[in-house]
Order: structure tokens, then C-alpha cells, then sequence
């Protein structure tokens, strides 16, 4: 027997496919196994990604390396998940090595072995007694591994909300026991249904028998679920992964922030006796390896998680579900730059399944894909049961500013307009909360010398660094939200040496003060509101998020303030009162998605408000009432902006009616970035279709002491832009000016 030549992939920065031979006291590893191989003075972990003894490689074959060892006895990239990651190199204009990389956990990259024994947990006795009633976590806990007499993963209790403390408690109390074994030999029981499904009305009936019947013949078909915020649209999906289930296979749900798998995992789990896996960039290497086995073997019924999730195995995958598929959260801004909307359409189509993209305000994108035929459109104009949508009004607030006092005893001005304070007074008294929406976390967003004009500016990037500072502070500090980079907040202006420093603007830490100011402070309120502020900073501690969301599901009258943290998804009961402090900054903006994000935002927030059985308000502030976008989004929907949009980007040329690549050159001088553009742009062919912007500086051109210039190019051939980028990137990529710097190209750009 002879050595037989195998082709592996790396995730290194040069070549794509390696030639290596397979010894002949070896077996040839088939593909999508992981092998060990010798590359320079390291070993490394790769693919085996193509094999072809009578091939002929480039390199002499007494010059060719073998393989040190074959990890794996079977394939852990299946057939489905080689294609898709094909797919993913050849669309995205990526080296398959480097896509295996993202595709895989980081244990199995490293080549620990694949099949981990989870911790489970048995009940040893029945008796909810021995536990007191005020310990209701740990009752939790306890009824549910008392409902699966089979045991119950680690992973799924801490899916629950379990955490180490609880089940260490119970096990020492002696009413659960643990015990090791592999996800693969725990029997996968079909899943039953734990409550009843509501009722639906004629819309949610309609949307359902088109999905029923693509699931029922294991077709593709890609669902545009269209329905205003409170329309039922988890039902929708919850009914139509009980089909799924009961036919014995998996469903996949997305969701754009972590902060939304706990409600998803909560709601599911209420309907639902099934193995639910929540995944997410949160867990440590341990748990994605777990989770990633769940999936492969089938145990996952249920898999919730976000845009990675989509990258996974799975035994049986029979339903994709997008929830908010309008987020810029799907996108992937760094490594492999991919889309999770379009990676989950693709694989839906490879797979023969149905998918469903669930959002109450569609990305111009997915409405042209409606246009042309490719999603079929599903429609909920309704809200569930008796609510009504909120009312709308503009706040002019150049006709005046409400004041509160200070520290200092001085009245100063807050955010709010009189009117907003008096309809906030007047929502509280009746025991109701208000939601106060900023997208602009920390203190303020400037700091400037009022005498000489001096502001501060981060030293690493393009950037104003933000004041933050809080009551725990001793001293406000400057934070860049870039780069990471922090000081103290100086006392005297560093040019000047002047006191006469200013804070311009507000975040959500200063409003969440001024609102303290106004309704939180007995010495200047009657009643005293809680003030529960939800943004980055506050929620960095663990369980921050869970606690934040228990005291609003369980408090009376009190102020939500935050950033879009708290906008996406959530089910608020009593916020009957929605106020946007400042709905102008999204649509000054010179980025041309801007207006489009800015009235997704609007009406996202605004879906907060009466989503119960009380009417609710939402007080949008402005300092121009008449601005045309602002008041067809008021007084038309969201969907009159969308098409308005749409044709402007028509006639413009813009996506979606053209197609981009944008590629990045940055490096730690501007000039060698500029240099490798100007290079890539002439390495174009001389004649061409398209139309190229280069060099062109990156909106934020310097971002941590590196420096970005970028050539875009627009199609409006899809096809010819993959046949141009085929040949041009690997080009660009081994010119002499490309060594300098480092190029990275983005296929589908959510801005530029």
C-alpha cells in the first residue's frame, strides 16, 4: 500500500487547502474529521477537507508532511454542514480553514475530544417539604428535575435559571443526586405539550396553515411573519414548533441579544416538555461544547440562541425561526462577516425546511425579497386579545424645558418637556409604569471647556469620550466606548487650566439622575418613584439582567430608563407610557441606513406600551415636529416609511438594489492603509460594470491607534460581483502593499 494524499484545512493567515500525506498504517480519515499535522515547528488541528490518491499536488511528494494523528472516528462536520460551509467560503470570499474555525467551539479546535459526559441530575425522594416556601428558586429547581424521573443536564437547569449554589444546596439537603453520562445515552422522548395553546384569531390561523403546510411537506419555504408588536407573533411560533416536535425533529430559534433567551427559554418552557438548549457568546468553552453536542445528537429539541447558533449541527433540523430579523445584530462584524438571516435562508433551503422570519418592522432588504417572490408574506395587523396599539404625539420640545433641582439646590433643565413630565405624573398615580427610551448610554457624551473649547477626545481613536459617573463614584471618569480606554475626569481643563468644564449632552446615567430628580427624591416628590436603569453598564454584573427583570415584572408604579437593551422584545405588562427623549440624532445621520434603523427603533420601543389589557401612549420628543420622515412614520405606520425609503434606494442605486463588497485595509499608518487601497483599486480590471468609491476613509477612521481606508464596490449584478471578487480578492491579497496592513473584506455591509 502506498501513502494516500489527503487535502486538510487550517485556520492560518496564508493558502487555503494544505496537501498532506496519510500514512499507509493509517486508515484514510474521511472527510470532516479533525486531524493532527505538522505545519512549520507546530502541530496544528485542521479539516480533512478533500482526498484523491491518483491527485497530483503542486508540492513533490517527497517534500509532502504526514499527518501526526486522526482525532476522530466519524465525521464531525457532516455531509450538510460541509456544504454549508462551502457555501460560507465561496459567498463570503473566505478561506474554508478559516471558516471551520468559526463554525466549530473552541475545545474542538483545540482537539479535545468531542463527546463530554454532563453532570445530571436525579430526584432521590418526592418530597417538596423538606424545602421552605420562601426558598422558591430551589423549589423550582426541585419540582422540575422531580417532573423528568430520567434525569435532567446541567445545561438545561441552568437554562432555567439554576445556578451552582442552588443544585450544590439540594444535593446536600439529599433530595437530588448527580451522576456523568453522555448526551448521546440519554433517551430523546418526543415532546409533549405542558399547557394549552391559546386560541388565534383569523390572520394568526391563516399565517399558520401556510407554515403547517411547508412543514407538512418537508419543503423550503421562507416566511415573512409581518405582524405590529403584540400581535401574537410567539404564538405563531409556538404552534408551529409543536408540529415540528411532534414529528420528532428539532427547532431552531434566533434571537438577537442575549438578554431575550431568558423570556424565549421561559415561554417556550411553559408550553413545552422538551429538552430546551439556550446558546449564546455568555457560556464558557465547557458549555458551548455541550450545547454543540446537544445539537448534534438530537437531544436539543429546542434550541434557542443567537446568530452563532445558526452554524451549529443538528440531527433533525425540521424549523428555523428568526425572531426581530430585522436586528443589525445578525450581522457579524469581524472575522467571517456573515449574515445570520441569509446563512439560516440558505441553510432552511439546503435542508428542505421551513423558515420564519418574525419582525414587526421588516428591513428594506427582507421587504424586496417579499417583492420578489423569494419570502412569502404572513401578515398580523392586530394585537392579541383586547389591546390597541398606542397612540402616537409628537413633543415639540422647543416649546420649553422642564427643571429640576440639583445637588447644588439650583433648578437646572432636564430632558423633558413639561408636557412628557405631566403625562409621566399622571401614568404613575394610577400605578402604571413608564418606559423613558435614550440610546446613549453613560453620563454625557462630551466634555468641554467653556473657555477655550477644549473637549475631550480619545487618544486612540476618532472619538469624544464619554462622561460616566454614578453615585458610587468618588469621581466621574472618561471612557472610550471604542477602544476601552479610560482615566479619571480631570478638574482643571488640561489646555487652559480652567474649572469652567461642562458636561454637553445626555446618556442614560444622567437622565436615570434627572429623573431621580423629579420623581424618586422625597424631599422634592410627595411619592417617590423607583428609577430601574437597563443599559451596558448596568447589567455587567451576573444576574444583573434577571434581577433587573423581576423588579419590573413585580414592581408598582416605576420609571424604566434605558437603551435599546430594553427595547427589543420584551413583554412589559404595565408600561403603558413609552417616551423617546430624542428621535432627531437617527435621522441627521449621513449613514443612508440611518433613517430606516432610526423608525425600526421608534416603533420597537413604542411596542413596549400597552401590550396588556390598558391603553397605552408614546411621547416621542423632537425638535422637529415637521421633519417629512418623522411624520409619515407617525401618522402612516412604519411600512408607508419602508416603501418611501425603498424607491429612494431605488433610484439611487442602493442596496437592495445593488450589491457590495467593502474592503478594509487598516494598519497602524494611515498612509501604508491608503497605499494597499489604491493598490486593490488598480488591480480592477479596466473595464468593468461596477461602480468603485476608493480610497475612502472609514467613518470612524482611527479606532484603536490603527487607521481603516476602504474601497466599496457596487453591482447590480450579484453574480458578476462573485465572479469579479473571485478572481481580484486572492490577487489583492498577495500584492506587495497588501503585507503592510491588514485587509479584511465584507460581503453584504450593513454601512460603510
Amino acid at each position: 500500500m502506498h501513502d494516500s494524499l489527503i487535502q486538510v484545512a487550517l485556520n492560518v493567515p496564508v493558502g487555503d487547502l494544505f496537501d498532506y500525506l496519510c500514512p499507509a498504517e493509517l486508515p484514510l480519515p474521511p472527510l470532516g474529521v479533525r486531524v493532527q499535522v505538522p505545519f512549520g515547528t507546530r502541530q496544528l488541528i485542521g479539516i480533512v477537507a478533500n482526498h484523491n490518491p491518483q491527485a497530483m499536488s503542486q508540492v513533490p511528494k517527497n517534500k509532502l508532511k504526514t499527518i501526526t494523528k486522526i482525532l476522530d472516528d466519524t465525521p464531525i462536520i457532516d455531509e450538510p454542514l460541509q456544504r454549508l460551509a462551502t457555501w460560507l467560503a465561496d459567498y463570503y470570499h473566505h478561506r474554508l480553514g478559516d471558516v471551520y474555525a468559526v463554525m466549530l467551539p473552541s475545545l474542538i479546535n483545540q482537539g479535545k475530544p468531542i463527546t463530554t459526559h454532563l453532570p445530571y441530575y436525579h430526584a432521590t425522594t418526592n418530597d417538596l417539604t423538606q424545602l421552605s416556601k420562601t426558598a422558591k428558586k430551589q423549589r423550582q429547581i426541585f419540582t422540575h428535575i422531580i417532573n423528568h424521573p430520567d434525569g435532567v443536564s446541567e445545561p438545561e437547569l441552568y437554562a432555567i435559571g439554576a445556578t451552582r449554589k442552588i443544585l450544590l444546596s439540594l444535593i446536600e439537603k439529599g433530595l437530588i443526586s448527580q451522576s456523568k453520562q453522555s448526551p448521546s445515552d440519554k433517551p430523546v422522548i418526543t415532546a409533549q405539550l405542558k399547557s394549552l395553546e391559546l386560541s388565534t384569531n383569523a390572520e394568526q390561523a391563516a399565517a399558520l396553515r401556510a407554515i403547517h403546510t411547508a412543514i407538512d411537506k418537508g419543503a423550503y419555504q421562507g416566511f415573512l411573519l409581518d405582524g405590529v408588536t403584540g400581535s401574537g407573533k410567539t404564538e405563531v411560533y409556538l404552534q408551529a414548533m409543536h408540529r415540528v416536535l411532534t414529528a420528532g425533529k428539532q427547532a431552531l430559534i434566533l434571537v438577537p441579544e442575549i438578554g431575550l433567551t431568558p423570556q424565549t427559554q421561559a415561554r417556550f418552557g411553559s408550553r413545552f416538555d422538551a429538552n430546551i438548549c439556550v446558546l449564546h457568546s455568555g457560556m464558557n468553552d465547557t458549555q458551548r461544547l455541550q450545547g454543540w453536542q446537544a445539537c448534534r445528537t438530537g437531544t436539543a429539541q429546542i434550541i434557542i440562541g443567537t446568530r452563532s447558533s445558526i452554524l451549529y449541527p443538528f440531527a433533525n433540523l425540521g424549523l428555523i425561526i428568526i425572531d426581530e430579523a430585522h436586528d443589525n445584530s445578525y450581522k457579524q462584524q469581524d472575522h467571517l462577516r456573515y449574515h445570520a438571516c441569509d446563512v439560516a435562508m440558505v441553510r432552511a433551503l439546503f435542508a428542505q425546511i421551513p423558515i420564519i422570519l418574525g419582525t414587526a418592522t421588516p428591513s428594506l432588504e427582507q421587504l424586496k425579497l417579499v417583492h420578489d417572490h423569494k419570502l412569502h408574506h404572513l401578515t398580523l395587523t392586530k394585537r392579541a386579545g383586547n389591546a390597541t396599539a398606542a397612540a402616537m404625539h409628537l413633543v415639540d420640545i422647543r416649546q420649553g424645558e422642564f427643571f429640576a433641582p440639583s445637588a447644588d439646590g439650583q433648578p437646572r433643565p432636564t430632558s423633558l418637556a413639561p408636557a412628557t413630565v405631566q403625562k409621566m405624573h399622571a401614568c404613575l398615580s394610577r400605578g402604571e409604569q413608564v418606559l423613558v427610551f435614550l440610546n446613549r448610554r453613560g453620563y454625557a457624551p462630551i466634555l468641554l471647556c467653556q473657555s477655550c473649547g477644549y473637549q475631550a477626545d480619545c487618544p486612540h481613536c476618532d472619538a469624544h469620550l464619554t462622561v460616566h459617573k454614578n453615585s458610587s463614584q468618588a469621581h466621574a471618569s472618561l471612557h472610550c466606548h471604542h477602544c476601552g480606554y479610560r482615566i479619571l475626569a480631570p478638574e482643571h481643563c488640561p489646555e487652559c487650566n480652567s474649572r469652567n468644564l461642562t458636561n454637553i449632552g445626555t446618556g442614560t446615567t444622567r437622565l436615570a439622575e434627572e429623573l431621580h430628580a423629579l420623581f424618586a427624591n422625597p424631599q422634592t416628590t410627595r411619592t417617590p418613584y423607583p428609577i430601574i436603569q437597563i443599559d451596558r453598564d448596568t447589567m455587567r454584573k451576573k444576574d444583573a439582567w434577571e434581577n433587573a427583570m423581576q423588579q419590573i415584572h413585580t414592581q408598582g408604579a416605576s420609571i424604566l430608563v434605558g437603551t435599546q437593551m430594553i427595547a427589543k422584545g420584551h413583554h412589559f405588562e404595565n408600561v403603558t407610557l413609552v417616551v423617546i427623549v430624542n428621535a432627531d440624532l437617527g435621522f441627521l445621520s449621513p449613514d443612508f441606513r440611518s433613517p430606516e434603523h432610526t423608525a425600526q427603533r421608534i416603533i420597537q420601543v413604542a411596542g413596549r406600551a400597552g401590550r396588556a389589557s390598558k391603553a397605552g401612549e408614546v411621547l416621542i420628543q423632537t425638535l422637529r415636529p415637521d421633519n417629512p420622515l418623522l411624520t409619515t412614520l407617525i401618522k402612516q405606520g412604519y411600512h408607508a416609511l419602508a416603501y418611501q425609503l425603498l424607491d429612494d434606494r431605488r433610484r439611487l442605486n442602493l442596496p437592495p438594489y445593488s450589491h457590495a463588497a467593502l474592503v478594509r485595509a487598516d494598519s497602524h499608518r494611515y498612509q501604508h492603509a491608503k497605499t494597499a487601497i489604491i493598490a486593490a483599486k488598480n488591480a480592477l480590471p479596466t473595464q468593468h460594470s461596477f461602480i468603485v468609491n476608493a480610497p475612502i476613509d472609514a467613518p470612524m477612521t482611527k479606532k484603536n491607534n490603527r487607521y481603516v481606508v476602504q474601497l466599496l464596490i457596487l453591482a447590480k449584478n450579484r453574480r458578476l460581483l462573485h465572479e469579479l471578487l473571485n478572481h481580484w480578492w486572492p490577487a489583492v491579497l498577495q500584492l506587495p502593499s497588501s503585507k503592510a496592513v491588514r485587509l479584511t473584506i465584507d460581503i453584504d455591509p450593513v454601512g460603510w
